[in-house]
């Protein structure tokens, strides 16, 4: 799952555009603190271009942007709202993922029945999300995999091309990337790392 930034001279459906064309099948529109209107703008920019490609578009903490846009469905921080209300609100056709950061958080997210999957972590310290919560190591990450039972878990917070072998063979149905996937601004080549460093180790190989 490849989520944007806000970034200097290129717009949120850029680089889902540029995401898309490169072979990435999720993303996740991340705009921090934008004025909804703009966010609605860009959320329909950005579900015009993952149509393109066949591609799937959730929106981050807003069930009332995933709406409005059209999107496949919306990301639910462990503080930013009501997985319940919102698959209420999106219905069952739409896609419903919740961030799990502990054992608390992973009881709840079995007990709703409604998410179609869970970001797991962190996995290490990353600058791009404020407020982080505490870091959970390969054996956290795993433990809480385990917890969420049938709910596939993606994996978040620093997570690196090196770091996915270990992350698949470890029962991660995948994992939510931005910092290394826009390093340096190559975003096509670092998607490309790290398609190849998750497709190179199938989840049955030995650990």
């Amino acid at each position: 799952m490849c989520l944007t930034q806000d970034r200097e001279g290129l717009s949120h459906a850029e680089q889902a555009a540029r995401l898309c064309a490169a072979g990435a099948r999720w993303i996740q529109l991340r705009m921090k603190g934008a004025p909804p209107a703009r966010w609605v703008e860009e959320a329909r920019a950005c579900v015009g271009a993952c149509r393109l490609h066949g591609a799937i578009l959730v929106v981050n903490d807003s069930v009332e942007v995933a709406l409005e846009s059209g999107a496949d469905g919306v990301h639910l921080g462990s503080l930013d709202g009501d997985w319940s209300g919102a698959r209420r609100r999106l219905g069952a056709g739409r896609i419903v993922g919740g961030t799990v950061n502990g054992t608390g958080d992973a009881r709840r997210a079995v007990d709703s029945g409604c998410l179609d999957y869970a970001g797991v972590g962190p996995l290490r310290f990353t600058s791009t999300k404020e407020g982080l919560s505490p870091v959970l190591g390969f054996e956290g990450v795993f433990r809480l995999i385990g917890e969420l039972g049938a709910i596939p878990a993606w994996v978040i917070g620093g997570v690196a091309a090196g770091d996915l072998p270990r992350l698949r063979r470890g029962g991660a149905a995948g994992i939510a990337v931005t910092s290394a996937l826009h390093r340096g601004g190559m975003i096509e080549e670092n998607l490309r790392e790290l398609m190849s460093s998750w497709e190179a180790f199938p989840a049955e190989a030995p650990l």
